[in-house]
């Protein structure tokens, strides 16, 4: 049987490793210490198997054929996927380790479970949702298997937050009856609240951060499922990917997080948060 024995959350801009320079000296010290406790909390974790959940923006999907939910059951993944994606992130191209049998129990079980996710055995590449995140808590060669999960938080029409949030309560119970990886952390990454491609963009919802967080450190986070669209809109179209939090906050449905640091960085676009969660 499986056990969930970390489960964290970090923002993914592209700015954290690719242009740290333009943060302010104190916030970006600040958001790499955070990352650096988190490390060494998933280390002492001791895991068989990474649970990763984010969206992703136009590498591996478009329009043409974008899944509201996907699981990877691939053996191995690649990011970030050209050169070109290397300098802008400032990030070194990695192959990372898939645990394929994990990735396959886990979309077996959603199918039983009423959910019809789409599922990737090769090809899925990773942006900045995984990138960034990985260059802090998986920074050597030895590396834990993963299981990517990706979730629409970018292309309208998005599946509903609630919907998000029940996919963590499967999730969890489907990491907990399989018994090909004992020792399972799930990570979530996106968010907090940001705009792209708009002419907001560069301004921060700092107080929408702060309702987020406050639900979330109170174990409350299930209540940001139920917010109207406009809500969340208000915050950015960025603020869509808070359904990578949903998803952790459902599969550890009612636990606590600790937030580590919580920085609005302007040159960064975004409300930098990372933060674990009280097991």
């Amino acid at each position: 049987m499986g056990k969930i024995v970390g489960a964290f959350a970090t923002s993914h801009s592209p700015g954290i490793t690719g242009f740290p320079e333009m943060a302010n000296e104190e916030q970006r010290n600040n958001v790499y210490r955070a990352f650096e406790r988190v490390r060494r909390e998933l280390e002492a974790a001791r895991p068989d198997a990474i649970v990763c959940v984010s969206v992703e923006h136009f590498t591996s999907f478009f329009l043409n054929n974008y899944p509201a939910f996907c699981i990877g059951i691939a053996d191995s993944y690649i990011g970030p996927p050209t050169p070109e994606f290397e300098r802008f992130l400032r990030v070194e191209s990695r192959t990372f380790p898939g645990h394929a049998a994990l990735g396959n129990e886990l979309l077996r079980f959603a199918y039983r479970s009423g959910f019809d996710p789409s599922f990737s055995s090769g090809d899925m590449a990773f942006d900045e949702n995984f990138c960034v995140p990985f260059h802090f808590l998986l920074p050597g060669d030895d590396l834990v298997p993963l299981v990517p999960i990706i979730v629409n938080g970018v292309q309208p029409p998005l599946p509903t937050r609630r919907r998000c949030y029940e996919f963590g309560r499967m999730l969890a119970r489907a990491i907990e009856t399989q018994t090909v990886a004992e020792r399972v952390v799930v990570l979530a990454t996106g968010g907090l609240s940001h705009w792209v491609g708009a002419p907001e963009s560069g301004q921060i919802d700092t107080e929408w951060d702060r309702r987020v967080m406050d639900l979330l450190s109170q174990g409350r986070g299930e209540e940001i499922a139920d917010w109207s669209d406009e809500e969340v809109a208000a915050a950015g179209n960025g603020a869509e990917e808070i359904r990578t939090w949903l998803i952790l906050a459902g599969a550890v449905h009612g636990r606590k997080f600790r937030f580590h640091a919580y920085e609005p960085v302007p040159p960064w676009l975004t409300g930098t948060a990372v933060a674990s969660v009280e097991l």
